[in-house]
């Protein structure tokens, strides 16, 4: 016998769980990320994005035909943000804290997948991501680090001659090379003699 109830359950229009488009896609970036946070460059498979994602891998060939071109999307499209150019009123203070939030930036799920690609990437496949790096990492991190010492030369902190292309390189150059060489989590304590051992006495030094 069929109740009122049951034919009013009967009649309910059936609402689809399947995605498409824009959403399916953000899916299946989020899931190459949090793998690569996870299992890292080499672990990460077609068929593990897929399983995160929720989705068969027919539709992420759709999209992109390799796992470097996947990676490189999910990358570009969340990125670690650095955040702006703090200002405490000095040189040291400044730099301190623009290099904490970079190790935060670099501990976050994001940050953790572009590492494990820097890391594990041979020469050959790292060079696919090198635009994506310059442009989304690098370049707002130096851009920066040369507001902040910008201001140390207006304030009389810094050497007039401390602005040259290279000496913005200093700071993320170490940073990635104790996170990768090293295994460092950059604590506290350690950005803080990142400070005071090299990046002040660097910019601070006289006239060379």
């Amino acid at each position: 016998m069929v109740t009122s109830r049951s034919a009013a359950a009967a009649r309910q229009p059936v609402v689809s769980l399947r995605r498409r488009g824009p959403v399916l896609e953000r899916a299946i970036l989020d899931a190459a990320l949090e793998r690569l946070s996870t299992v890292g460059w080499s672990g990460l498979t077609m068929e593990g994005v897929a399983a995160g994602a929720q989705t068969g891998k027919a539709a992420i060939y759709r999209r992109w035909s390799s796992k470097e071109d996947l990676v490189a999307e999910a990358l570009r499209s969340a990125l670690p943000a650095i955040g702006d150019a703090p200002d405490y009123g000095n040189i040291r203070e400044d730099l301190y804290q623009l290099c904490c939030g970079l190790r935060d930036a670099m501990l976050s799920k994001s940050g953790s997948a572009l590492r494990a690609v820097l890391h594990e990437c041979d020469a050959d496949t790292a060079e696919r991501f090198q635009s994506v790096i310059l442009s989304g990492v690098i370049g707002p991190t130096t851009a920066l680090i040369r507001e902040v010492v910008s201001r140390g030369v207006d304030r009389g902190e810094v050497r007039a001659d401390a602005l040259p292309g290279l000496a913005f390189d200093v700071i993320p150059a170490m940073m990635m090379y104790r996170s990768k060489v090293c295994g460092s989590e950059w604590t506290d304590g350690d950005i803080a003699d990142l400070i005071d051992q090299v990046a002040v006495p660097f910019f601070c030094a006289g006239p060379r």
